[in-house]
């Protein structure tokens, strides 16, 4: 199984008034990571599903341990659990060192925003998903 991991900075402004990682800013991060996973690496190896338009349609979180700000980046491991013809789930472990922080998922589904429909996934956005496959999901519960 191929990961993904994206050393994501965390601002200060992430925090809320409790002192920690604001449950909002807990998605900011996760998408930087899942846009670092899907451009950086579609650049390198083929359509990553931006290029021909896409949406997210469900995310979860499970919080295992505070995040605080901190200089040095948290460290976001991310894979795939599914592929299929119009969506894709990319799971997430938030890890702060050895300490795991949040468990989290996304599933996102190709769309057409000129023509404002959905639409499946070409074979190169499929290819590239199925690398990072592995039908692990980071959430116990199917939310």
């Amino acid at each position: 199984m191929s990961v993904h991991i994206y050393q994501c900075p965390v601002r200060w402004s992430d925090m809320d008034v409790y002192g920690v990682v604001n449950n909002v800013s807990f998605l900011r991060l996760l998408e930087e990571a899942r846009v670092d996973f899907i451009w950086r690496l579609g650049a390198e190896q083929g359509d990553a599903f931006f290029s021909g338009g896409s949406v997210v349609v469900r995310h979860a979180i499970e919080y295992k341990r505070p995040l605080v700000h901190r200089h040095e980046p948290v460290a976001i491991h991310m894979w795939v659990s599914e592929v299929r013809a119009a969506a894709v789930t990319i799971e997430y472990e938030v890890r702060d060192g050895d300490t795991l922080c949040a468990l989290a998922a996304t599933t996102m589904a190709p769309f057409n925003y000129e023509g404002r429909y959905p639409r499946t996934m070409s074979d190169e956005e499929t290819a590239f998903f199925e690398r990072f496959l592995n039908p692990r999901k980071a959430l116990s519960c199917a939310c």
